[in-house]
């Protein structure tokens, strides 16, 4: 496998451009859109919230159809949710234009849309957005990194990764980008994520490989604890690379799998990195499990505990709000066997053992605790079994971007 320049256009086939429609943002682009030259295979991942936007709703009825789609839209600046039977038939103009534009099946459009709630969408700034970038997309690596910039609301860098892998003598390449910083928490956030592959692959496979991989990648995640109406995970394959078929189970499919992952994870810890006002990526590492379901639970407990992220903030080593974390999170170990660490650029430093303070340095601790990427490794001694969740630290900066994000 190896790590290659490029998001969504990497891969054989696959194009892209941006525009700037006005949707909400000014003076920024805040449209993109995603194109293969031939129809691709799909499969998708959406929110957990029973309240769920029109695109969400539209895209899994795409994918759950078996359409093949040639085209993603994506806007920023409003959610189309909670918005009716009209913000549906949004959804439906949005295809027919797509469709009429760049000559492709309406049915296979798929649809992503992040921003304001409640809100409808100006459907005629859409159109024409969709219209002026049919004429400008093409395949370069550019145009892919200005549509990961086009996704953004308030992220404050673009999110983007391709990976190559052998398959069957043939070189194949994922690509993909992302947004997402706030109303961020596991089960999907509003989060938007886009993998294009050239791989040869069926459509059981291509889902399969999807729906595994999230439950330890972007449902690994927390901001704010916050699920979002809008969160979707998109794959689509368009087999450009012509590699011997992937089919589900194979050695092809797990190497296929692999390189998926590294993708996803990749984008995922860049979400959480870039959280509304953080200044640090903030990960959970739960080793000595007996069960990945509870390193899991535990591991999410501690990134998704405000009192912590606080503290990742301040760089204070106040661990007994990590060990409070695990002890609320439902899961089931001994307190007075957990040996905790925190872990950076900076070095690593034990704060317990056995559940006891054991004798550290403050100073080193926050020294480690300074860095933009930290860790809080903790041993509950039961098993072999890890898990890691990724968040940020809470700082004032969260609520100065949320207290008036709508107006």
């Amino acid at each position: 496998m190896e790590i290659v320049k490029g998001g969504v256009t990497a891969a054989k086939g696959f194009e892209a451009a941006s525009t700037a429609a006005g949707i909400k943002y000014q003076n920024r682009t805040d449209m993109a859109l995603v194109y293969s030259q031939v129809p691709c295979v799909t499969a998708g991942t959406f929110t957990t919230n029973l309240v769920k936007a029109a695109p969400v709703k539209w895209d899994k009825q795409v994918v759950d159809s078996g359409k093949k789609s040639q085209a993603v839209i994506v806007n920023s600046g409003i959610a189309n949710a909670c918005t009716g039977a009209e913000g549906f038939g949004y959804c439906q103009e949005t295809a027919k234009a797509a469709a009429d534009c760049l000559q492709i099946d309406a049915e296979g459009v798929l649809i992503g849309s992040t921003g304001v709630i409640g809100k409808q969408m100006p459907i005629g700034k859409l159109t024409a957005g969709i219209e002026a970038m049919a004429g400008k997309k093409n395949s370069s690596l550019t145009n892919g990194t200005e549509a990961a910039k086009a996704i953004m609301t308030t992220d404050t860098c673009e999110k983007e990764l391709a990976v190559t892998i052998q398959l069957g003598g043939r070189t194949v390449t994922l690509g993909g980008m992302a947004k997402g910083s706030g109303m961020i928490h596991p089960n999907m956030c509003t989060m938007l994520a886009f993998v294009t592959t050239d791989a040869v692959i069926t459509k059981e496979a291509l889902q399969k490989a999807l729906s595994e991989d999230v439950t330890d990648t972007y449902n690994m995640i927390s901001v704010d604890g916050d699920t979002s109406t809008n969160d979707t995970a998109l794959l689509l394959a368009n087999g450009m690379a012509e590699n011997p078929l992937i089919e589900y189970g194979t050695e092809d499919y797990q190497e296929f799998k692999k390189a998926l992952h590294v993708i996803n994870e990749y984008l995922a810890k860049k979400i959480a990195g870039d959280g509304e006002g953080a200044t640090a990526l903030f990960e959970a590492k739960v080793v000595g499990a007996d069960t990945k379901e509870q390193a899991k639970t535990l591991a999410k407990a501690i990134v998704c505990s405000n009192l912590t992220k606080a503290a990742i903030a301040g760089h204070d080593a106040n661990w007994g709000r990590i060990l409070c974390a695990m002890g609320y999170s439902g899961a089931q170990f001994d307190p007075e066997k957990v040996d905790l660490y925190f872990e950076s650029k900076a070095g690593k430093i034990q704060i317990i053992e056995n559940g006891a303070a054991v004798d550290y340095s403050e100073e080193e601790a926050t020294k480690i605790l300074s860095e933009p990427e930290v860790a809080a490794i903790a041993d509950v001694k039961q098993g072999n079994q890890t898990a890691a969740a990724w968040g940020c630290d809470l700082t004032h900066g969260y609520i100065d971007i949320n207290a008036d994000y709508r107006s």
